[in-house]
């Protein structure tokens, strides 16, 4: 089938931030005396905000304040993207708009609707895409395949027309499940799991590397220098 359009993911492909959501989820567990662990990071990693938060807030001993926890997490991401703390990753600017002039692309974010369009408009890159969904507008966060299902709709297509631009597992994982080509951009930070990793068709080692493979694989031939998960 030919492949025809894009889905991007946001934290860790278009933004260096994943390292924020973390930082909010310890410093809110901190708040109620409780440690956060990278096993909890993992854990929340890809998760809708209502899921994360639900985590979150029963994590740190306040189960029944699941909504305090979303807000208090939002709010401080949103804070720091507006304090510059959320750069664009190298070559991403050039990637999103290369490829949106070659074919429609949409992003599928498990951040929450005020995350992703404060980072959109920071960065001026709205305009870009047809369509925008946050895992919160979907039954299920990553790894189930809702939210890259709900973009590839979006756009008119389905996941078998669609390529997929992920860094965290779960995001792959999800990319997968919902039959879109995967280009996994590993997140070094964050590294998938090889089990996840070997869900992608390709693994590109940059930005300006992914753009390559994507304008490739739509213009129907596969770039030279690929390289295999």
């Amino acid at each position: 089938m030919t492949l025809a359009a894009v889905v991007f993911d946001m934290d860790g492909v278009l933004v260096e931030s994943e390292h924020l959501w973390e930082e909010n989820w310890t410093a809110y567990a901190a708040r109620h005396g409780v440690e956060w662990t990278p096993a909890d990071t993992a854990t929340c990693q890809g998760k809708s905000a209502p899921e994360w938060a639900a985590y979150l807030a029963e994590r740190s001993g306040v189960p029944d304040r699941a909504a305090e926890a979303e807000k208090a997490v939002v709010d401080g991401m949103i804070a720091a993207i507006a304090d510059g703390r959320a750069p664009m990753l190298e070559g991403a600017d050039a990637m999103v708009r290369d490829v949106a002039a070659a074919a429609p692309i949409a992003l599928a974010s498990s951040a929450a609707r005020p995350v992703i369009d404060a980072v959109l408009d920071a960065y001026g890159l709205a305009s870009c895409f047809t369509a925008t969904v946050s895992s919160a507008e979907v039954a299920r966060g990553k790894p189930s395949p809702d939210v890259y299902l709900e973009a590839a709709s979006r756009l008119g297509r389905d996941g078998a027309e669609c390529l997929a631009v992920e860094d965290s597992g779960n995001g792959i994982r999800a990319a997968a499940a919902a039959g879109l080509t995967v280009i996994a951009l590993p997140n070094p930070a964050y590294p998938p799991k090889p089990e996840a990793l070997g869900l992608a068709a390709e693994v590109a080692a940059s930005n300006d590397d992914a753009r390559l493979r994507l304008l490739g694989r739509l213009g129907g031939e596969r770039p030279a220098q690929e390289v295999r998960a």
